[in-house]
């Protein structure tokens, strides 16, 4: 007599594919709100007074607490202790108040209030963050900025945490099954929200001929509202998972120091997190400075006012278009039928070249990087789909350092050599970012399924919070040392659309030689010790 094998959640492939929707949207959000006055560095400059310098320290103070209060640390103890679901909930409320935080700092209500002049009165000096040079604010630096950044820190801590949860959601629902297919496609619709803040924050800014830095940010907290929504659904989805297999989301055994001290004596859980910290430090702060890069480095000629170019209805148009460029690239990868699978391909190659022209024709360096994520949403599920059944990941990771060091080497030396030409300068910054969108989806899909094979599974929560905290320290330094060194670098009082970015790329571009030669190590130890980072993942 067979015995009936019972059928949970996550045996169908779209309760288990829902679960992941969720999480990835909520991930989504956060991105938007992560880079919400990434595009609009100009006009914060213009309307609140923040030089390179304020921008920076404020854009670095995301992982502020993360870091020095090894919130991280604290944040994976609790996802092992509490499950992903309370974790989950807890990261989106988080955010929220963090988003709400940074949005009243930028508002016109604060600006001259009594909370702006205590800001500009106080935290001047930090007893020994200051004489370590590591604190978040400084003598000089706009109370705007200041407030923004202890919202900011806010958001940091439910973000990272945010992060930290999906990873083990996403092993949650899909170990032993197509785990890097699940984590790549995570991270492709996670950064459309890159793309969707590339265009709507300056949209928002600009809205009525009347800018107001204010809007864009309250558009992102409205987006956080919904990422809250979001998890508070996956919240019961998960709770029934846990009904129907028996499994308890504490753990019986109770978290040990020990348990951390496991982790950080694995020679290959350091070399993944030092190429985590130094990947991902020549990525997200870059994103944070690019639009005023291209600014800077190319010769954009704003169209006729009252010109459709100059329409907000062709940001709705290129939005869409975009979707379709995203949407259509994604599900070719999961066609068996080559004619259907090749029609989409073919659409989204139309539909990307139709946003590239819709770009040009724009003249705004926001819907120029805004292509950034989209080669990546069509290549990633790919790249984790082969992972998935052929393996190859630290191979991926060394592709990916190089074609990392290339791009930022094309934005430092090539590109300013084209900014006189209205057509080679920006067919060269689509080019080269659709190449760096493509290198960065290198890494979620090959590094973050390679964790679970280096750490013992009741600890995975807090050696993703490890490689989280060693990242953030990297995503703390860059943002903050690229505005010091554009600050140095240029003469005092520059236009902020006057910037020589040369030296910050040339940093940028280090970091991905380091990474480079770390991927290189790897692969020996990966050969010496046998730990299979090269095999597939579904045996």
């Amino acid at each position: 007599m067979t015995q009936e094998i019972k059928k949970t959640l996550r045996d169908s492939a779209a309760m288990r594919w829902t679960a992941l929707l969720l999480l990835a949207l909520a991930m989504f959000c956060s991105y938007i709100f992560m880079d919400i006055l990434s595009p609009i560095k100009d006009l914060m400059q213009e309307t609140r007074g923040w030089d390179s310098t304020a921008f920076g320290t404020m854009q670095g103070s995301e992982v502020f607490l993360n870091v020095f209060a090894f919130f991280l640390i604290f944040a994976g103890i609790i996802l092992d202790k509490m499950g992903v679901r309370f974790t989950a909930v807890l990261s989106a409320a988080v955010m929220l108040i963090g988003a709400c935080v940074k949005w009243y700092a930028v508002s016109e209500s604060f600006t001259g209030s009594g909370l702006a002049a205590w800001f500009t009165d106080n935290l001047n000096y930090i007893p020994l963050f200051d004489e370590l040079g590591v604190s978040p604010f400084y003598e000089g630096m706009p109370a705007s900025a200041k407030f923004a950044a202890c919202g900011f820190m806010i958001f940091g801590c439910g973000c990272e945490m945010a992060g930290i949860t999906v990873s083990r959601g996403i092993v949650k629902w899909f170990k032993g099954r197509e785990m890097a297919l699940a984590m790549g496609s995570e991270m492709a619709l996670a950064r459309l929200g890159v793309a969707t803040c590339m265009i709507f924050s300056p949209f928002f800014a600009r809205l009525g001929g009347e800018v107001s830095v204010s809007r864009s940010v309250a558009f992102g907290v409205v987006l956080m509202c919904i990422a809250l929504i979001m998890t508070i659904v996956y919240f019961f989805m998960d709770r029934e998972l846990d009904a129907q297999t028996g499994e308890a989301e504490e753990k019986d055994d109770p978290f040990k120091i020990s348990d951390i001290g496991k982790i950080l004596t694995d020679s290959g859980f350091w070399i993944v997190a030092l190429l985590c910290v130094l990947y991902y430090s020549a990525i997200f702060p870059f994103q944070k400075y690019a639009v005023n890069m291209l600014q800077c480095n190319l010769s954009l000629v704003a169209p006729d006012e009252g010109s459709f170019w100059a329409s907000s209805s062709v940001t709705i148009a290129q939005y869409a278009i975009m979707l379709v460029v995203a949407a259509a690239g994604f599900a070719s990868n999961f066609q068996k039928r080559a004619a259907t699978k090749y029609s989409l391909l073919l659409i989204s190659v139309v539909a990307l070249v139709t946003y590239c022209y819709m770009g040009y024709m724009r003249q705004t360096a926001e819907s120029i990087f805004a292509v950034f994520p989209l080669l990546a949403v069509l290549i990633t599920p790919i790249l984790g789909s082969y992972l998935d059944h052929h393996g190859k990941a630290v191979s991926m990771l060394v592709l990916g350092s190089l074609l990392l060091i290339g791009c930022h080497l094309t934005f430092a030396f090539i590109l300013p050599l084209f900014k006189e030409s209205a057509v080679g300068g920006i067919v060269i910054a689509y080019a080269t970012i659709l190449v760096l969108g493509a290198s960065f989806s290198l890494v979620p899909a090959s590094l973050w399924p390679s964790v679970p094979k280096l750490v013992d599974a009741k600890v995975i929560g807090s050696a993703y919070a490890l490689i989280f905290w060693i990242q953030n320290i990297g995503l703390w330094l860059f943002p903050l040392l690229i505005g010091k060194v554009l600050d140095k670098t240029n003469p005092e009082g520059a236009s902020a659309t006057e910037l020589d970015y040369t030296a910050p790329l040339v940093m940028l571009a280090s970091l991905g030689v380091a990474a480079l030669i770390l991927g290189l190590v790897l692969k020996v130890v990966d050969k010496k010790k046998g730990i299979g980072l090269e095999k597939p993942n579904i045996v």
